[in-house]
């Protein structure tokens, strides 16, 4: 599959998982690129691999958990670059601790991550996106948008409201062109499993892989502009675990 010459996208998360592989398939397919991530130096090693397929990359190192400066942030990088027609929302954190035991701290460090960086990505990208009067949100959630599971409380409640914020999304800008996509993957082998915020015990070989799931969302951001797959949900054979 290959896109038209010009798209270009904006990707959070880019320096890793299933963020660098969306990258790279998105550059293979023509697409240009400005990544978002924590760590320059991952984001340029991930760049330097995109380059290879002849597209225009910009990397941006920004930590997406400050909310309060990422609307501005993004505002700055929509503005350079000038016409971003594809964002892929996919930075986030994973989280496991039973309600009783989550700290207000941790409860909010969650959803400051995973939902409300989400909210302000959007807004800082929105004008750009509506300019092109035909672009594409894909917001990467996860099967605990659809199903709770112990000892995931405050994964599963950001995540649920990443997929209402989607949902509300696509229904107030559709006369503006823009198509909202909620991917929602069961177990990926990303590096999420190696963070001191989970502990989880699962065999990684069953997981689905992140080029597996990166091809998925290029599959949707790349779809004819009259058609939209408004939430994917995409599992292991393995099933839920």
């Amino acid at each position: 599959m290959t896109a038209s010459k010009g798209h270009y996208a904006l990707i959070t998360g880019a320096s890793s998982g299933i963020g660098e592989a969306t990258a790279l398939a998105f550059a293979k397919a023509g697409i240009h690129l400005a990544l978002v991530s924590r760590s320059a130096a991952k984001l340029e090693s991930v760049a330097d691999a995109a380059r290879q397929f002849g597209v225009e990359v910009r990397t941006d190192a920004i930590d997406l958990a400050e909310v309060d400066q990422v609307r501005s942030r993004i505002e700055a990088i929509t503005s350079k670059v000038g016409a971003i027609d594809i964002l892929v929302n996919n930075a986030g954190m994973g989280y496991t601790g039973t309600v009783m035991e989550t700290s207000l701290a941790d409860w909010q460090r969650v959803i400051d991550l995973n939902l409300t960086s989400v909210f302000q990505v959007i807004q800082g990208s929105l004008p750009a996106l509506r300019r092109q009067q035909s672009s594409t949100i894909i917001n990467v959630a996860s099967i605990a948008a659809h199903q709770a599971f112990p000892n995931w409380g405050a994964y599963s409640v950001s995540k649920f409201g990443l997929l209402a914020l989607s949902k509300t999304l696509a229904a107030e800008e559709r006369a503006n062109g823009i198509r909202v996509v909620t991917v929602s993957p069961g177990s990926v082998n990303t590096p999420i499993w190696d963070t001191d915020t989970v502990q989880a015990d699962f065999d990684r070989s069953q997981m689905l892989t992140p080029d597996v799931v990166a091809q998925s969302i290029l599959h949707a951001a790349t779809l004819p502009t009259h058609a939209v797959v408004e939430e994917l949900i995409l599992m292991p054979n393995a099933g839920t675990f």
